[in-house]
């Protein structure tokens, strides 16, 4: 499987904004999709923002507009930028990558998102 990095989560203010970053162990033009999820307490994990080579992105209805999605192909990385962040985006956020083929996903450990009212 992938390793994956997340990093740049925290503590911040509603109306602020983060950057989260995933650094993957294998380049990112061999997965046919990356993204982000996340999973709030007692709540099930829900999608992000994915995507998939090829294609556009793909955002969830509660963060479009707010949140963008992009790599950085030569650090195999996959960023997320957060703006204008709400209470409700409170959640461990993860990385997924996904191969193309039939091998497994991979996921990192997951960066912790506090949003303060």
């Amino acid at each position: 499987q992938v390793q994956l990095v997340e990093s740049g989560g925290g503590l911040v203010q509603a109306g602020g904004s983060l950057r989260l970053s995933c650094v993957a162990s294998a380049s990112i033009l061999r997965a046919i999709g990356m993204g982000w999820y996340r999973q709030a307490p007692g709540k099930q994990r829900e999608l992000v923002a994915i995507t998939a080579t090829g294609r556009s992105t793909n955002y969830a209805d509660s963060v479009k507009g707010r949140f963008t999605l992009s790599t950085d192909n030569a650090k195999n990385t996959v960023y997320l930028q957060m703006n204008s962040l709400k209470p409700e985006d409170t959640a461990v956020y993860y990385c997924l990558y996904r191969p193309w083929g039939t091998g497994p996903d991979s996921w990192g450990q997951g960066t912790q998102v506090t949003v303060s009212s």
